[in-house]
């Protein structure tokens, strides 16, 4: 079944390709203008403001929360019931350390709020909230896939394990274009989009980054 789309895509795999390469783009762009450091910080707002920009020109659910059921595998995420009460309970977590952080994190991958492109929008708002908050960001390139997916699919039960996997990940290069780069496409690789590189991507006529 393929999701219904501006794109008027019929075909999944093509609707996969497109998507991949817009919202990489849209990626980079939030990073080029710095608009990502004026979304707000750990909250479900700040969230929906990110998947809003990477994906509202392919779907018109970008950016609100889900009105279905969603699982991946075995594994069933936050019923529609309770999903906005988990919402509320999320944006009123702590974020002052990391443990903290990543433990909001934990729980929004629970919520996944959206129909479809949580993982890499929620990756962005972890690292937004690392950045304000401890001036450091996931090095995503050098979490290993397997990984990361296994660690996330335990974390609703044990959380030390992607703690101890994000925490060897950690980096200080807060504005550096490769990282971030090399992070999206981490990012979108863990989801299966492997068919375009962000450094690859043009983005034309955004003004420059100032730090």
């Amino acid at each position: 079944m393929v999701l219904e789309n501006k794109l008027g895509v019929t075909d999944s795999a093509k609707l996969a390709r497109m998507e991949e390469r817009i919202s990489k783009a849209k990626a980079l762009e939030l990073f080029e203008t710095g608009l990502l450091d004026q979304f707000e910080v750990g909250t479900f707002q700040g969230l929906a403001q990110i998947h809003q920009y990477l994906f509202g020109e392919i779907y018109n659910f970008a950016g609100q929360v889900r009105t279905v059921n969603i699982a991946k595998g075995n594994f069933r995420f936050a019923p529609v019931l309770y999903l906005q009460a988990a919402l509320e309970h999320i944006g009123q977590m702590p974020q002052s350390t990391f443990d903290e952080i990543v433990e909001k994190y934990v729980e929004m991958n629970v919520a996944h709020p959206f129909r479809e492109g949580n993982g890499r929008s929620t990756r962005l708002w972890l690292d937004a909230i690392l950045k304000k908050k401890l001036r450091q960001v996931i090095d995503w390139s050098r979490v290993n896939k397997e990984d990361y997916l296994l660690a996330m699919e335990r974390s609703p039960i044990k959380d030390l394990e992607i703690k101890t996997l994000l925490r060897a990940a950690l980096t200080d290069r807060i504005n550096d274009r490769e990282v971030y780069m090399k992070g999206v496409d981490a990012s979108y690789h863990y989801e299966g989009y492997d068919v375009f590189k962000t450094a690859d991507i043009k983005v034309n006529a955004l003004p420059k980054r100032l730090d």
